[in-house]
């Protein structure tokens, strides 16, 4: 977030030299400001970047064309930024910071954040979140739906010791993962943060900082979103690496998608779509996916008997199963977004 064309220059070759790739931005959003390795910026972008509300994080480097004012050091404390550099004169050290930060970002972010919302109305989206969790080993399943009744229901959950959101406070910084997990309800390799059976509203930096703790735990973590998007709702958008939208394979369902991602894609564009039969109708979910405008990831059968094993103790998934199957595709299709991103 450089103006000057001469610093943003003289950024640049820092930048290359130590193997990094730099995205340019006015001002960034919530997920490209706590998914970036590091923030080099300016006073006017550090400024920018206070009046947005952005979060603390670490490898926010500050730089200036001149030594800096006092007004510049003002701007380097609001924003968080670890250190301030003259460049030209100080590329060695910019060069030093920046790499640091880069090296612990890579080793830090080894996890992945899933969304999971639906195109209508019971679309089953709370159901494929509490699948993916349990298809992909270590993960977190944080319910995002305030009104849901709650996820740890669906794991047979509800009574294993642990904090729900009403118990959860968050006063800033950085969470340790393995802190979260040893006071998170945890079955089958699962971590839960689940609402509860009585109305609470889901703090939006909370939902922040437990995400990025799991990402940089390096599990996997899956968000359980509502269709009606809350502060909350949209902070966990914003972290997805892919968000996935679960929709019925009807007319009204492709009529209710279309509209949903629309509004998703405003928040955040890396959309997939699992369509889950049966068809009434005879659609194909490809046709479903074409007319949303949104790449199939999986077209899911019926699950057998579901309401009555979810009624008897949680969700427990058959290796062949319809569901485990869809949830196999989605993290299928994640690690080959992260491939295509590496390359």
């Amino acid at each position: 977030m450089l103006g000057d064309p001469e610093l943003s220059a003289a950024a640049d070759r820092v930048v290359a030299a130590v193997g990094a790739r730099a995205a340019r931005v006015v001002t960034p959003s919530r997920r490209g400001w706590l998914g970036a390795d590091a923030i080099v910026l300016d006073e006017p972008g550090a400024l920018r970047c206070v009046r947005e509300g952005l979060p603390r994080r670490d490898g926010v480097l500050l730089v200036g064309s001149q030594a800096p004012s006092a007004q510049t050091w003002t701007a380097a404390v609001d924003v968080g930024a670890q250190h301030v550099c003259v460049l030209p004169s100080q590329d060695t050290e910019l060069m030093r910071h920046l790499g640091d930060a880069v090296e612990a970002g890579s080793s830090e972010r080894g996890g992945r954040v899933i969304g999971v919302t639906a195109g209508r109305g019971g679309g089953g989206a709370s159901v494929l979140s509490a699948a993916l969790a349990l298809s992909a080993g270590e993960a977190l399943l944080i319910d995002v739906d305030h009104c849901g009744g709650g996820l740890d229901l669906l794991l047979g959950g509800e009574s294993l010791p642990g904090l729900r959101w009403p118990d959860v406070r968050v006063h800033g910084g950085r969470l340790s993962w393995t802190a979260v997990r040893d006071v998170l309800p945890r079955r089958d390799g699962v971590s839960m943060l689940s609402a509860t059976r009585s109305f609470h509203e889901i703090d939006p930096g909370a939902v922040a900082a437990v995400a990025d703790a799991g990402r940089r735990g390096g599990v996997t973590v899956i968000c359980d979103i509502p269709r009606q998007l809350s502060p909350a709702a949209e902070c966990a958008l914003q972290h997805a690496d892919l968000v996935v939208v679960v929709t019925t394979c009807d007319v009204r369902g492709v009529a209710a998608t279309t509209a949903t991602v629309t509004a998703l894609a405003s928040v955040n564009p890396a959309l997939g779509l699992v369509v889950r039969g049966p068809s009434p109708g005879g659609l194909r979910a490809r046709e479903v996916a074409a007319a949303a405008g949104v790449p199939l990831l999986a077209a899911m059968r019926p699950e057998p008997l579901l309401a009555q094993r979810l009624e008897q103790g949680g969700m427990r998934l058959r290796p062949r199963s319809p569901l485990n199957l869809a949830a196999r595709r989605v993290l299928d299709a994640l690690q080959r977004i992260d491939a295509g991103r590496a390359a």
